[in-house]
């Protein structure tokens, strides 16, 4: 990669552009544990590819965000999970001293251990929402306990406060050891009113957010390396990561499973969903936050 590259909304990547960023995109282009499709290690790229064609002006929250300054790091590559882990854990750990709002881009799902372990080191009372198909909390899976059917398993061991949402999919064993209170299947909420207020109410002030796109219904985001049908919709997924912006604090998020085909549209859905949940963020930022009742 050349020392000056175009990255997230096509923006120029230097080093005078970190210092003025309030906000880092970090791409993990790692696949090294898919249990299917293969190609997640091409999302990253493909997200930031399609982010060049963003409307920079947000209508919801009348604002562009991209004003706080956006700086996309160099990739960080691994040829194992244990290695991926450590470098990534050390990347993030920088970042946070350095006052940034962290956005990691996967990448399959494990890519998140290192920076949940980062976050949950900085972050006192840190609390997970897990957006997924998923259940991915089984202790280990095919062998290794850094699968990416493995990565809540392995959040668990830096918080027990972890709300899953939108979840359709699991083992037995997953099910034996789930926390009934912060699981919401998608069965229940698809046409449930009150579902949002409940997942608030589950989560700590500080709000780390990790979201597998196979949490979309595969109609609109087919693009992912385990789709699973009944899938939530733009809207149910963006009025839930609202809801949670104005009554907690989003401290850094990541987006995973992008594997991209010949079809754009989905790419440009996951480059849509880190700008709006950006602007909810920073919207947000000023806004005095609702305490749970």
């Amino acid at each position: 990669m050349p020392e000056h590259f175009v990255g997230f909304c096509g923006q120029l990547s230097t080093q005078a552009n970190y210092h003025a960023a309030s906000i880092v995109v970090l791409p993990i282009p790692f696949d090294k544990t898919s249990t299917w499709m293969k190609g997640a290690d091409k999302g990253p790229q493909a997200l930031i590819d399609a982010s060049q064609y963003l409307e920079f002006y947000d209508i919801e929250t009348d604002g562009v965000v991209l004003d706080n300054g956006i700086y996309t790091a160099r990739p960080i590559r691994a040829a194992s999970s244990a290695v991926l882990i450590k470098k990534t854990d050390l990347a993030v750990t920088r970042y946070l001293i350095d006052n940034k709002f962290v956005v990691a881009l996967g990448g399959e799902h494990s890519v998140s251990v290192g920076v949940i372990k980062s976050y949950a080191r900085h972050y006192k009372n840190l609390s997970i929402l897990h957006l997924d198909a998923h259940a991915d909390s089984r202790d280990t899976y095919e062998g290794s306990r850094y699968n990416h059917a493995c990565v809540i398993a392995r959040a668990r061991e830096y918080t027990k406060e972890i709300v899953s949402v939108g979840i359709r999919s699991m083992d037995q064993l997953e099910r034996d050891g789930m926390d009934r209170k912060r699981m919401f299947f998608a069965h229940e909420i698809f046409n449930s009113e009150t579902w949002i207020q409940k997942t608030v109410r589950q989560l700590k002030d500080n709000v780390y957010i990790t979201i597998d796109l196979d949490v979309f219904d595969p109609g609109i985001m087919p693009s992912t390396g385990t789709p699973e049908p009944g899938g939530l919709g733009w809207y149910q997924v963006t009025k839930l990561l609202r809801a949670v912006s104005m009554a907690k604090r989003i401290v850094g998020f990541d987006v995973v499973e992008l594997c991209p085909s010949h079809d754009k549209a989905p790419d440009f859905l996951a480059a849509k969903l880190v700008y709006t949940l950006l602007s909810y963020i920073f919207a947000d930022r000023a806004v005095p936050k609702l305490k749970n009742k």
